[in-house]
């Protein structure tokens, strides 16, 4: 219920541009790209998102949330360096590329900047306001370090001392990121019928970009989803975490992912481990199921990769002597 609330909002914020006749909508959007009206480019690339986007309306809360950043982000580097939005010059997009590098943000993350101001100008095409295009030869360096190893899982000891001192909610959800491999908003939306611990199954059904999958649990998830299920099985209350309720049929009281990084963040404090947010317990997850398997095509269809590129790069890796024992006898 929520999130069809929050749609139809978006929806109808998205009609204040979409409904407009097409020369008031030239007018409006020049107008904004003039004054550099950051409200209303906001609003204008949240509306072409809701109506043109791959995804339109179904466009993640956490994208448009991204974008919206990424939007204003630009617009503050635009009007501190006096570009014209509407005529921008030929080094205008390189030049905030090279000022991100500048500042110390790393290739990905200018990466996602720079969807972020393209999907902006998108949003002024669309609307009749420019036919300017800057950021489409715009090159950006690539970052040859893989991401598991910038970023590496948490290890075996640091998530047995986290267990050690969580409560019974932290637990469970550690369990489901570390080995079901969940990402947290897909966590968060599991419903008890989603649980299956007799036949150890999980039923993700708000994947990334919509795709629902099932996930084998692990014994010790299944465990510890018994357990879960004989202290807050439907028929209580509705949770809260003091500022939103979720729904009765929902498995956590957590009803946002930052509700949920602060309990975690608490426990990993108590256990003296550093918290460095869900995505590590994923990687390990992804980790230790490669090394038992060997085949990084199981392992991508386990966390939801629709490539094993991006299992490959961002979340398993194999010993660097793992072939040794394969290579006995040659």
């Amino acid at each position: 219920m929520t999130l069809d609330h929050y749609r139809g909002d978006r929806l109808t914020q998205a009609q204040t541009w979409a409904g407009l006749p097409d020369d008031e909508l030239r007018r409006r959007a020049v107008q904004a790209a003039g004054e550099k009206d950051v409200d209303g480019l906001i609003a204008l690339t949240q509306a072409y998102l809701t109506h043109e986007g791959a995804s339109g309306l179904l466009t993640s809360p956490r994208t448009v949330e991204a974008y919206t950043l990424g939007v204003r982000q630009f617009l503050d580097h635009a009007t501190s360096n006096a570009v014209n939005l509407l005529r921008p010059g030929r080094r205008d997009a390189s030049s905030y590329v090279a000022a991100m590098l500048s500042a110390g943000r790393k290739p990905a993350g200018v990466q996602l900047k720079v969807a972020a101001a393209n999907c902006l100008y998108r949003a002024l095409r669309w609307a009749g306001a420019t036919e300017a295009d800057p950021f489409k030869d715009v090159k950006i360096p690539k970052d040859r370090t893989l991401g598991i190893v910038k970023r590496p899982p948490y290890q075996e000891d640091e998530l047995a001392d986290v267990l050690d001192h969580a409560d019974v909610h932290v637990k469970f959800l550690l369990f489901l990121t570390a080995h079901a491999g969940l990402r947290i908003s897909e966590a968060l939306a599991l419903t008890w019928e989603d649980l299956d611990e007799a036949n150890r199954r999980v039923h993700v059904r708000s994947g990334k970009g919509r795709k629902e999958r099932l996930v084998a649990m692990s014994t010790s998830l299944a465990r510890a989803t018994r357990h879960y299920r004989g202290l807050y099985a439907p028929g209580g209350p509705e949770h809260t975490d003091g500022k939103r309720t979720t729904p009765r049929d929902r498995v956590f009281r957590y009803a946002s992912p930052m509700t949920a990084r602060y309990h975690l963040d608490k426990a990993f404090q108590v256990a003296g481990v550093k918290f460095r947010g869900f995505h590590p317990g994923r990687k390990y997850a992804g980790t230790r199921l490669l090394q038992q398997v060997k085949d990084f095509g199981r392992v991508a269809a386990h966390l939801g990769h629709e490539s094993i590129d991006t299992t490959r790069k961002g979340y398993a890796k194999l010993a660097t002597d793992d072939l040794k024992d394969d290579l006995v006898g040659w």
